[in-house]
């Protein structure tokens, strides 16, 4: 079977490297900038983030979920938390996050604790969302389980279609909600020529004060 060596899919980085100088002394701050960086950018989903757990066999387990909020305190995702991660954040409460912009050549590495919302926090988002992605939480009551066929799913969406009327408010289900992971560790990484690579990690002192290092590529 012919295929693609993915050896031969390197690009190589060039810009300006990242400096100590340039950085802000909390790593949220930093954050931030990067964060508005790849969104001006026009980067497909800038908040999309790979979410790394530990489940309570020991596999270790990551997929894709979607940044819905940050602040100094951390950073916001929603998910049933009967599904497979959630299950695993609540048997071991820590986590990592990876935010991969290869496009922009950066990539962020956090690194923390994960605690649940508050039901207040979980029905003010819950309430934003379009109507459809209210009711496919319904319809995903058991997510990450095995199910029939796409068949069995669409009816059952097509149920919860009719629950509620267009006009109706739709409630949030209580096994639906957010989780915030609150930093310890984040590293700011910045693709260089010939794979030297800047690398910063900020590391929480006491309270909220962050010692920054620079790593070796």
């Amino acid at each position: 079977m012919d295929h693609r060596n993915p050896a031969e899919l390197r690009k190589p980085y060039t810009g300006e490297p990242l400096v100590r100088s340039s950085l802000a002394a909390h790593p949220m701050t930093q954050f931030h900038l990067w964060f508005e960086d790849a969104y001006e950018s026009g980067l497909a989903e800038p908040n999309a983030m790979v979410l790394a757990s530990v489940e309570p066999s020991g596999m270790p387990r990551a997929r894709t979920v979607l940044l819905k909020g940050y602040d100094r305190t951390g950073l916001r995702f929603f998910t049933n938390y009967t599904s497979r991660k959630g299950e695993a954040l609540d048997a071991d409460p820590r986590a990592g996050l990876l935010f991969p912009w290869h496009a922009v050549r950066r990539q962020v590495l956090v690194a923390g604790r994960v605690e649940r919302l508050s039901d207040a926090e979980n029905d003010r988002y819950f309430a934003t969302r379009p109507r459809g992605s209210q009711l496919g939480a319904w319809a995903s009551e058991r997510q990450s389980r095995p199910v029939e066929d796409r068949a069995e799913l669409d009816r059952l969406y097509r149920g919860f279609e009719t629950v509620w009327a267009e006009d109706e408010e739709v409630p949030r289900p209580s096994y639906w909600g957010g989780y915030r992971l609150v930093p310890e560790e984040v590293e700011f990484w910045q693709g260089g020529p010939d794979r030297m690579h800047d690398r910063f990690r900020y590391l929480r002192g006491d309270g909220d004060v962050w010692e920054i290092d620079r790593l070796s590529p």
